[in-house]
């Protein structure tokens, strides 16, 4: 949910467990640069990202210049990041390690595989706050959540936008037949007809809906929107008279980037938003303590979120 939420303690905690369990081979690999000792934003002090023998990792040739480790590389990538190519290696000894990984969703999906390849049974991908989109789940199995004073040292308020994504994660999925149709599309707004077909309606962009406004309910109230959806698009649909009858469709809740207001609105009002591929958001963690010092009370923090989340919540710290 923000830097500092407690993500690199939640990574080393899954990770300590997943190796605690004889004959789990683990991969591990990040979507943005984890494992330094100091956050390179906000400069305050990070925990380190520490592995076990025999686990699986990537990294670019930078970070693994400076592991803490004694590893075998098992394959180097053909294309390279700011931070040189991706390698793939093994430990040999237990120790740290910084983390960066691919740079765009095809080749996390490639290194996810290359892992398993190398009989990797868990592959663990390290998030970044950012890049949500790597949350999707086209391409990881399940997501764990980290939110806590960083993101607001009001209760209520963190509780509010914690829930919000948390709801995104539930929305109602579209029906199989469907699903086989929208999947694979990577641009472009839809409509669906009555009989399942899939239309484009040839709006260049979502930006552009009061421009095409004539055009977009030309086939139906049923829409599929590739890319993103924002307040803009709401607020569009929440003056339409068929409010009530109208199905905005997206890939997954990352694409969603609208304030939870006018999301709440447009469902007040009747309107419809479901998602191709569901979210699998098995726990959330918490940090209750901000990078300025600030500390709330973590028992609070867990009780006000299971009011309105019901999935694990833990503060790692606690556990």
């Amino acid at each position: 949910m923000e830097k500092n939420t407690g993500k690199t303690e939640t990574l080393n905690y899954v990770l300590s467990g997943l190796c605690s369990y004889n004959g789990v081979r683990v991969g591990i690999t990040s979507i943005g640069i984890d494992g330094e000792k100091t956050d390179q934003v906000t400069k305050t002090q990070k925990p380190e990202i520490n592995i076990s023998k025999d686990t699986l990792f990537i990294t670019s040739e930078h970070f693994y210049k400076q592991k803490e480790i004694i590893s075998n590389i098992l394959s180097i990538s053909k294309k390279g990041t700011s931070l040189g190519r991706l390698i793939t290696a093994e430990a040999i000894t237990q120790g740290k390690v910084l983390l960066a990984g691919a740079s765009n969703t095809i080749w996390l999906k490639e290194t996810i595989k290359e892992l398993h390849n190398y009989k990797a049974d868990v592959v663990l991908v390290d998030g970044a706050l950012s890049r949500k989109s790597f949350g999707s789940p086209s391409i990881t199995d399940a997501m764990i959540l980290s939110t806590g004073a960083a993101l607001s040292i009001n209760l209520n308020t963190l509780v509010q936008k914690t829930n919000f994504v948390y709801r995104m994660t539930q929305l109602e999925s579209i029906e199989k037949s469907l699903t086989k149709k929208l999947q694979d599309i990577d641009s472009g707004i839809y409509a669906i007809d009555s009989n399942g077909k899939v239309i484009d309606l040839d709006i260049p962009s979502i930006l552009m809906i009061e421009q095409f406004k004539d055009r977009i309910f030309s086939y139906g109230k049923r829409i599929f929107v590739s890319g993103i959806i924002t307040d803009r698009l709401i607020d569009f649909l929440k003056v339409q008279k068929s409010i009530n009858e109208i199905e905005i469709i997206v890939k997954d809740f990352t694409r969603i980037f609208c304030k939870p207001e006018n999301i709440d609105s447009y469902f007040k009002k009747g309107g419809k938003l479901k998602v191709v591929q569901p979210t699998n958001i098995i726990a959330i963690t918490v940090n209750p303590t901000s990078p300025s010092g600030y500390n709330l009370n973590s028992k609070t923090l867990i009780d006000e979120l299971k009011k309105h989340i019901p999935i694990p919540i833990y503060n790692i710290k606690e556990i």
